[in-house]
């Protein structure tokens, strides 16, 4: 991913809440590769809204900078998961984060279990690199 102008506040670096979308985009793309497609997985009633959202800030982003962005699963409990980012750029790492992401029945507004067949793939994944 490219760091765009529109990521950047007056003092010409990334705005902290940008980070949150080159996060999001990340997980997008994590969470199809294990077959997770949260338009699918919300057919069945449940939601994932995100609960908690941190970011360390360890080097400057600038417009045009090229950035990878690597996710892992760092939890995965009964009711929730999280996912950990580490943003490089120019091999070394300008921010880390985590998101938390509940699971809620759309219902009843509640928390609620994970899917098992979720529960597995994010353990498949967390074990992969643990």
């Amino acid at each position: 991913m490219r760091i765009q102008f529109v990521d950047t506040d007056a003092s010409g670096r990334i705005h902290y809440t940008s980070t949150f979308r080159h996060f999001e985009t990340a997980e997008m793309e994590f969470m199809r590769h294990l077959g997770c497609h949260y338009n699918h997985m919300e057919k069945g009633g449940v939601a994932y809204p995100r609960v908690r959202v941190e970011c360390d800030y360890l080097a400057a982003l600038t417009y045009d900078d090229e950035v990878e962005v690597g996710v892992s699963v760092e939890r995965v409990g009964e009711k929730s998961f999280t996912l950990a980012f580490d943003v490089q750029h120019l091999g070394r790492t300008a921010a880390r984060g985590k998101i938390v992401i509940a699971a809620m029945d759309r219902a009843t507004g509640k928390s609620c279990a994970l899917p098992r067949d979720l529960v597995e793939k994010l353990e498949g994944a967390q074990a992969c690199v643990s």
